[in-house]
């Protein structure tokens, strides 16, 4: 008995001869055309079980929506990363990645999840109409529909890719001021954006500052920025919010971006005019020769930046660095020497920092006042004007007064001031009325700018670690008490950091020279 498959049981025919066998007898001509036979015949199956059906049934409305939004966002992602590879006119705002990373990944997503949802719907369509054909049509550009279908396309993709072009741009742009930072990121922020026009940096985006450049610090404050979004959404931010220096970027990709700590500035001329509280609003200034110093151009060190420049570590017993217990100091030489606090009796632990810009600039940006200070920097560009009589006196009462939002203040500070010279100086209340108007606006603008009910956020809240008279400032470690187990202290000369070249004078000689107009 034979097998079926064996040629001995049909003699007379041929054996059959194996597929291995036959490419292995073809030439390379044959072989060739037997390649190219397979792909055409691999082809024509792609194209009518997928690529037919695929147009067919994706001439539908939401299909072509579907391809339209992902076309554009291809193309305006393609731009944005030739832009960014490139490196020509990219923007360095961190808040790009939204757009680049999530925004436009997102849509174009959608984009492709709907082509194939149309799809779906179209075949059924067809199916319950018993319209679905077996065999699909050719892909005929003649053909009305298609092309009609095709012009679709291409119109819904330019006029998305417009839309999501400008879009993007223009919601880098916006994301890039400190007003979206300030009033529609971080709503809870409002006391330190009040003060953010008023400082010397108002001119700089929150952005170089909060965020910093890379991918790390965008990572970091994304993931921060997700907790506090919780924290406004579930109403659990703390009042006052206190941003820890732990918490931002350090000075040397911050400050010392703009700033170069080891420049040789030398001496400065600081001049404080203070108000008192008479009749007459005396005036008064104090006038400081601070040494600023630096690295001279014999890379000499001297003064306060100098005396900083070196490795200075220290530990805080509080999230804000104002208790320092104890300071690690490495001079020029490498050699380390440890300062303790003779106040502190127990274990040096605590908070560890590497000194940097911001433990003394800490309100480089937000500067919040005391009521004294914020008053007489006012005062003394004419606003109040010092003519009207005890408008110090009145006016930081005023501002020091306990109100229980920001709305009550400016009602109660205008009408407190204008019932004070309505009732003691009828004369003045009737001849100077304006600047009496004036001078109550301006007391509301300096309380609003540093104070907050609202937020808990009252006079001295923040401290301002420049100096040491409005918070202890350099005296967390320039206070005699840090010392060393060789009974070396911290020094705490007044003469290190100023001299006083005149204290509380109404006309400072020196000044008067200085200054002769």
């Amino acid at each position: 008995m034979h097998l079926p498959g064996n040629h001995k049981a049909f003699p007379g025919l041929p054996a059959p001869v194996h597929p291995v066998q036959i490419a292995r007898n073809q030439g390379p001509e044959e072989q060739k055309f037997s390649d190219e036979a397979s792909f055409v015949s691999v082809f024509k199956n792609f194209k009518e079980q997928w690529l037919q059906p695929f147009v067919y049934l994706g001439k539908n409305r939401l299909s072509l929506i579907g391809g339209a939004i992902t076309t554009a966002c291809a193309f305006v992602l393609v731009g944005f990363w030739m832009v960014d590879v490139l490196g020509h006119g990219g923007s360095s705002n961190p808040y790009i990645g939204l757009i680049l990373f999530l925004f436009l990944p997102a849509f174009f997503l959608i984009g492709l999840i709907l082509i194939p949802i149309g799809i779906f719907f179209q075949r059924r369509k067809l199916l319950a109409k018993g319209a679905l054909p077996s065999i699909y049509p050719e892909i005929n550009l003649n053909e009305p529909v298609f092309r009609h279908a095709l012009n679709f396309v291409i119109i819904a993709t330019f006029v998305n890719f417009v839309i999501a072009g400008v879009a993007s741009y223009r919601g880098v742009a916006y994301m890039d001021t400190p007003g979206f930072c300030g009033t529609a990121c971080h709503v809870p922020m409002q006391p330190q954006w009040a003060a953010y026009p008023h400082s010397p940096h108002s001119n700089v985006e929150c952005t170089e500052c909060h965020i910093g450049s890379g991918a790390k610090n965008f990572i970091h404050a994304k993931m921060a920025g997700t907790r506090q979004l919780y924290a406004v959404a579930f109403n659990t931010f703390p009042r006052p919010i206190v941003a820890t220096l732990s918490e931002l970027n350090p000075a040397s990709e911050t400050c010392e971006q703009c700033h170069a700590p080891a420049r040789f500035i030398g001496d400065r001329l600081l001049v404080k005019t203070t108000f008192g509280e008479d009749e007459k609003n005396s005036a008064t200034k104090t006038m400081l020769s601070l040494h600023v110093g630096g690295v001279d151009s014999l890379s000499r060190i001297s003064g306060i930046h100098g005396a900083h420049l070196s490795n200075i570590e220290f530990v805080a017993t509080d999230a804000t660095n104002q208790t320092i217990i104890a300071v690690d100091a490495t001079g020029p030489d490498g050699k380390k020497v440890e300062y303790l606090s003779s106040d502190w009796k127990g274990p040096v632990k605590g908070i560890r920092r590497t000194m940097d810009c911001m433990d003394c600039h800490n309100q480089a940006a937000h500067a919040h006042k005391t009521a004294e200070a914020a008053l007489d920097e006012s005062m003394a560009t004419g606003a109040p004007d010092p003519s009207l009589p005890f408008v110090h006196k009145q006016g930081l009462a005023l501002i020091q007064g306990k109100y229980i939002s920001q709305t009550e203040a400016a009602a109660k500070i205008k009408t407190g001031l204008e019932d004070f010279y309505r009732s003691q100086y009828p004369a003045i209340w009737s001849s100077q009325h304006g600047k009496i108007e004036q001078a109550a606006t301006t007391l509301t603008a300096i309380y609003a700018t540093n104070v907050s009910p609202e937020m808990k956020v009252a006079w001295g809240t923040y401290p301002n670690n420049i100096g040491h008279t409005d918070s202890p400032g350099c005296f967390r470690c320039h206070d005699g008490n840090h010392t060393s187990k060789d009974a070396k202290t911290i020094n705490n000369d007044c003469a290190a950091c100023h001299n006083l070249l005149a204290v509380d004078e109404a006309n400072p000689k020196l000044l008067s020279e200085l200054s002769p107009q």
